[in-house]
């Protein structure tokens, strides 16, 4: 099984939430979600929570792209513009550093018309543990 394929059916939050990553690249992924029903908040747009697992699952995956078991340990996600129902999300994470104990990343979730939705960064700690997959997509 693929990193895309593990990821996609072992994260069964996102996985439930309409979340899935679409590419894996060593130091790049891509995860995304169309806005539902079920993701609306009491405002009448996108949840934030939504958005930020739909940026935790890409960076999740940026962070396990070197075969090494990698875990999250701190975000921040900075909420630009408001997703509306129907939207198409799409959150691409990018590392920036490949640090062998903690490695670091830029979220950016754009709309389907490429309106910059929201910027998160990612700190990650890197165990000494394999995280294993036939290769990443």
């Amino acid at each position: 099984m693929t990193l895309l394929e593990k990821l996609n059916v072992t994260d069964i939050f996102a996985r439930d939430n309409g979340i899935q990553l679409t590419e894996v690249r060593e130091g790049y992924a891509k995860a995304e979600m169309t806005v539902g029903p079920g993701h609306i908040n009491g405002a009448n747009v996108c949840q934030g929570g939504a958005i930020f697992t739909l940026a935790d699952l890409a960076f999740a995956a940026v962070c396990n792209s070197h075969g090494t078991l990698t875990l999250g340990i701190a975000n921040t996600i900075d909420y630009l513009a408001s997703a509306r129902l129907g939207d198409h999300l799409i959150a691409e994470a990018t590392e920036t550093v490949n640090h062998p104990k903690m490695p670091q990343s830029i979220i950016r979730v754009t709309n389907q018309d490429g309106t910059l939705i929201a910027t998160a960064t990612g700190r990650a700690y890197r165990k000494h543990i394999p995280f294993e997959a036939d290769g990443l997509m």
